[in-house]
């Protein structure tokens, strides 16, 4: 909101007050003086018939005033004027916050807020429909088709969050934002989770609207890792670094990718992490072929997190490598009022074709609540991590989430 905006907002508040509000005072005053006048007239007519003489007239004119019940009239019309004074601006003010905010049309906002029975909001799925209806009316609404978006994204409907992000970018096809949106969705949707062909090409024209555009470089440089041009991830990477907070987990991950990348280029990667060459070069799995792995996980909330759950937060559970890249080998998006859950992670649900979990003899298993929806964690998310586990172990893996990420 602009300061000229709410100047505007009083300025058009203070008119309807005054339309409001100076009849009801002139009625209180009206009252009073309607009163005095008749008394004033009966005086007059004493004094002219004889009743009384000048003296006594003088003197009771002197001493006239209204009447109690004018009186009284005048306080009522003055508390009326009074209480409309406070409540309307406050009525109009809480009217906009509910109704006409772009958070009322939050789905999480319209799950979570009481009716004015004190009734269940609409769940998420009203909410969607709520939402895509307003905007077939309103197809401009840039912010609200990446709202509708997120909001199928956070209950697995990819499909339809790309749908709703292509008319964001059909709307705005110039805006780094949007464009960055829509290339990540297309990338999601890819049966093999790669970057390539219009998703990497939206990626580069955000870029060139925006140099600093934290997530074009970042996607940008998973494009690149994902086609063996390391020297050309790394470069993005490095341009990325700059950018972040020092030290934050963000910064940290980025330094574990370049790390990654850098020892690939130079043929100086680990013994896990040379197992996991890009696809093109045809090595051979870690795991047997026609032995798959499939890790069934049991994901709880531990009791002493329950009140400072966001229910409508997401939650992700994934596997990664002891060591070596922090990229998920297996991820899975939900929605945290779902917990508890059980999970299952296998190769289909991998980012890279060339980073999966039968490329692996061990992993780590995680499970996080995010409060920004972004699977890079950050503080104030929720987080449990298991040991290293066998890849093709068999029996479910209970996993409670205990932490709170500073």
């Amino acid at each position: 909101m602009t300061t000229m905006f709410f100047l505007c907002v009083a300025a058009m508040l203070a008119g309807a007050l005054a339309f409001v509000l100076l009849p009801l005072l002139r009625h209180g005053r009206s009252a009073g003086s309607a009163a005095a006048m008749r008394q004033s007239r009966a005086l007059d007519e004493a004094l002219a018939a004889g009743v009384i003489d000048a003296e006594e007239h003088a003197r009771k004119r002197a001493a006239l005033a209204p009447a109690p019940d004018a009186r009284t009239r005048s306080r009522a019309a003055f508390v009326a004027v009074l209480l409309i004074a406070l409540l309307l601006p406050a009525s109009a003010l809480l009217l906009y916050r509910f109704v006409g905010t772009p958070q009322a049309l939050d789905p999480a906002n319209l799950v979570t807020a009481p009716g004015a029975g004190g009734e269940a909001g609409p769940d998420m799925g009203e909410a969607i429909a709520m939402l895509s209806a307003r905007l077939e009316e309103k197809p401009d609404d840039i912010e609200g088709w990446i709202l509708l978006a997120r909001a199928y994204q956070s209950t697995g409907r990819e499909a339809d969050a790309l749908a709703a992000l292509k008319r964001a970018h059909d709307a705005a096809p110039e805006h780094p934002v949007v464009t960055v949106e829509y290339a990540q969705a297309l990338a999601m949707t890819n049966p093999e989770r790669r970057i390539v062909g219009e998703a990497r090409t939206l990626l580069e024209r955000a870029l060139r609207s925006d140099a600093s555009n934290q997530r074009a470089l970042w996607l940008l440089g998973i494009s690149d890792y994902q086609a063996g041009n390391y020297d050309a991830a790394i470069a993005r990477w490095n341009t990325l670094l700059p950018l972040l907070e020092p030290g934050s987990t963000v910064a940290d991950s980025v330094k574990q990718q370049i790390a990654d990348a850098t020892a690939r280029r130079d043929g100086t990667a680990t013994a896990q992490a040379a197992a996991t060459p890009p696809a093109a070069a045809g090595q051979v799995p870690a795991t047997p072929a026609g032995d798959a792995p499939r890790l069934v996980v049991e994901v709880s909330l531990d009791p002493k997190l329950t009140d400072k759950l966001d229910p409508d937060a997401t939650l992700f559970v994934f596997a990664r490598a002891p060591s070596g890249p922090p990229m998920p080998l297996a991820i899975e998006r939900l929605r945290a009022s779902q917990l508890p859950l059980t999970v299952t992670l296998d190769d289909s649900k991998g980012m890279l074709p060339d980073m999966k979990l039968s490329m692996f003899p061990q992993v780590v298993i995680g499970a996080r609540v995010s409060k920004s929806g972004d699977a890079t964690p950050s503080s104030g998310d929720f987080e449990v991590l298991s040991a290293p586990i066998d890849v093709l172990r068999r029996e479910p893996l209970k996993l409670a989430i205990d932490r709170i990420v500073p």
